[in-house]
């Protein structure tokens, strides 16, 4: 019997530490997630500059007119639509309004599978709701609505639904470590993020530009480890690199000379760890510019030169 009430009382313990977690989180962020409505459409959004920048999901104010934003406080606004990226389903608009609550970034590379995630948002209706669960995994890639594919999601297993896009996905510290953007209609327990180095990359762009200009090399990879041995074998400054699956035969790539199973390394002296690390090197800088790019083939490292054209996506 004491062997049960000390199990009893261990799971107690355990339970509040995870509700004290959720708490926090939710008190950091949820005031500024916004219920955005366009139309006879609603989805989420979330302020992440105090001057009113507020990044949401691309599908959620596609062809919109009119934008209203409502805080958790009653505060609400017409918004502007700032940019829109189709090819990472992100948008930003930007509603009026001074000090108002916003939420920061957090560094989605150190994300681990199995760590505590918390969803915000206003699934069907319900606004500010909140569900949690943990990250089942990195690196995932999914085709939009549009049929464009993203890349480099955060898959996990807090509930969401129709309502939660563009909402944020936060860790127990606080930090908006995703946008909740799709949902598996069929599965259960099958949600995905746009993971928040992405989304502060493209939020910059979109600011800056109204839309992201991006290279193309010609390829579809995804990030792989190296083993230890190899790496220092090879004085690598990453563990990991992007692994290359197909090369388009009429690319960049192809006609640097890349091949399928070589592992990017680097791009124009920058470490690619991921594929992050390779979106953020192809900017429009990248395009029309022969570059170096560094690959691991055969256990070895080669350099090649490559000339990124700009990708026609849109």
């Amino acid at each position: 019997m004491p062997d049960l009430q000390q199990h009893a009382v261990a799971n107690d313990e355990l339970l509040d530490a995870y509700s004290r977690a959720v708490i926090g989180a939710v008190d950091a962020v949820a005031p500024a997630v916004a219920h955005i409505k366009v139309h006879d459409r609603a989805g989420s959004g979330v302020v992440f500059t105090p001057d009113g920048f507020v990044l949401t999901n691309h599908h959620v104010v596609e062809r919109a007119g009119a934008i209203t934003v409502t805080l958790p406080d009653g505060r609400s606004a017409n918004a502007d639509l700032v940019g829109c990226d189709p090819d990472t389903d992100l948008a930003v608009v930007r509603m009026g309004g001074d000090a108002l609550p916003w939420a920061r970034f957090g560094d989605s590379r150190r994300l681990r599978v199995g760590q505590i995630v918390v969803a915000i948002g206003n699934p069907l209706g319900f606004q500010h709701s909140v569900t949690s669960g943990i990250v089942s995994a990195r690196g995932r890639s999914l085709r939009s609505r549009t049929g464009r594919l993203i890349e480099d999601l955060i898959q996990t297993d807090a509930a969401l639904n129709p309502g939660n896009s563009g909402g944020p996905l936060v860790t127990t510290n606080g930090d908006v470590i995703g946008i909740n953007t799709a949902v598996v209609a069929w599965a259960q327990g099958l949600c995905f993020a746009i993971a928040s180095n992405t989304a502060r990359l493209v939020a910059a762009r979109l600011i800056r530009d109204g839309r992201v200009r991006r290279g193309y090399l010609g390829i579809v990879g995804h990030q792989t480890p190296i083993p230890r041995a190899l790496a220092r074998a090879n004085r690598l400054a990453a563990p990991s690199g992007v692994i290359v699956a197909s090369v388009d035969r009429i690319g960049p790539a192809a006609a640097a000379g890349v091949v399928d199973g070589d592992i990017i390394l680097a791009f124009a002296g920058w470490p690619i760890g991921g594929v992050d690390d390779l979106l953020r090197a192809l900017t429009d800088d990248s395009i029309g510019v022969e570059t170096e790019i560094t690959v691991l083939r055969g256990g070895a490292r080669r350099s090649l030169r490559i000339v990124a054209a700009e990708s026609q996506r849109h």
